[in-house]
C-alpha cells in the first residue's frame, strides 16, 4: 500500500470505511435574511466534533515513560509484526508499495504473484511493458497510472542504479510514483533503517494517543522520529500500522480490546459493546 497522501482515512489489512458527505443543495434564489440569521446562529451553537470521531487528538503529548510503555504494550500485542504486502526482494517490495497507494494490501497481494512471476527484476518489468503490466494489475485502483509508474521506475533503476533499489530517501523519491512515505517504507522494511512511514493508520493513532501529534503527515513523522526511542523506531512502524488498522479504527476505536489503553491519552475510550441477552421462548 503505498500511500503518500493522507486520506481522511495513508501507509497496509481491511481498510476502514470512508465517511461520505452528501453534496449541498444549491439554489439560484437569494436566501431570506431571517433564515440566514437563524442558520448563522445555529452554526455558532452547534456542538463541537466529538472526541471519539476520526479527527480526535490527545490533549497533550505523551511523556517519554508513557511512550515507552505504550510501544512496549504494542510490541506485545503484535510480536510478529511485519508488512502484509507480499514481496521477495527490495525491488518487488518497492513495486508492491507503489501499487498499494489508495488500495488495500489484500487487493495488491492478489495481483503481485502473477506480476512478479512475469517480471521479477527491473529489466524484466521494462521488457514486459506498460500494457502487459496494466493487464496484470487492472483490478486495483488507479491501475493505468500505476502501470506507467512501475515500468518507468524500473527503467530508472536499470539506467541509473544498475538494476538495484537505492538505499537513500533522496534517490528513492526521484523514482516514478515514489513519494516520501513509500521511500520510508522501503528504507524501513528492505534496509532496516530507523524511519517511521506515516500512513493514515499511523497518523490517526499517533494523534489520538498523544504518541506524536501533528497536523500534517510530515509533522507527525518528525514528532515520532524525535520522540520514539531509537531501538524502537524501526519495528514500531509495523506495530502502529496493525494497531491502527485492526484496533484503533477510523470510525470508532475498539479501546476495550486495546493492549495499550492504559498509557494512551485518548480521553473518551470506547467501552465494550453490550452483549444482548438471548431471547427466551415464553412458557
Amino acid at each position: 500500500m503505498s500511500m503518500d497522501a493522507i486520506q481522511p482515512d495513508a501507509l497496509h489489512c481491511p481498510m476502514a470505511k470512508k465517511l461520505t458527505t452528501a453534496a449541498p443543495v444549491t439554489s439560484d434564489k437569494p436566501m431570506d435574511k431571517s433564515r440566514a440569521k437563524k442558520r448563522t446562529a445555529a452554526k455558532k451553537t452547534a456542538p463541537a466534533t466529538p472526541s471519539s470521531g476520526p479527527a480526535a487528538i490527545a490533549p497533550r503529548d505523551m511523556t517519554p515513560q508513557e511512550i515507552y510503555s505504550f510501544l512496549t504494550d504494542l510490541s506485545q500485542a503484535w510480536p510478529d509484526a511485519q508488512t502484509e504486502l507480499l514481496y521477495t526482494t527490495p525491488f518487488t517490495l518497492l513495486v508492491a508499495v507503489v501499487l498499494s497507494a489508495q488500495a488495500t494490501d489484500a487487493s495488491v497481494n492478489r495481483v503481485t504473484p502473477a506480476l512478479f512471476e512475469a517480471a521479477p527484476t527491473p529489466a524484466a518489468m521494462v521488457e514486459l511493458g506498460e500494457e502487459e503490466v496494466g493487464k496484470l494489475i487492472r483490478t486495483i485502483g488507479l491501475w493505468r497510472n500505476k502501470a506507467k509508474n512501475v515500468v518507468e521506475l524500473s527503467r530508472q533503476l536499470v539506467e541509473d542504479h544498475h538494476g538495484e533499489v537505492p538505499g537513500t530517501r533522496e534517490e528513492l523519491e526521484k523514482l516514478a510514483g515514489v513519494g516520501r512515505k513509500t521511500a520510508n517504507v522501503v528504507l524501513n522494511v528492505a534496509f532496516h533503517k530507523p524511519t517511521v512511514p506515516v500512513d493514515t493508520h499511523v497518523f490517526r493513532l499517533a494523534n489520538r494517543s498523544g504518541l506524536g501529534r501533528g497536523k500534517t503527515v510530515e509533522a507527525v513523522e518528525k514528532a515520532l522520529e524525535a520522540r520514539i526511542p531509537l531501538e524502537m523506531i524501526q519495528p514500531s512502524h509495523h506495530w502502529m500500522i496493525l494497531q491502527g488498522r485492526y484496533v484503533c479504527k477510523a470510525r470508532k476505536p475498539e479501546c476495550w480490546r486495546c493492549n495499550a489503553k492504559n498509557p494512551c491519552l485518548f480521553p473518551d475510550k470506547t467501552p465494550a459493546p453490550r452483549v444482548k441477552a438471548p431471547k427466551t421462548l415464553a412458557g
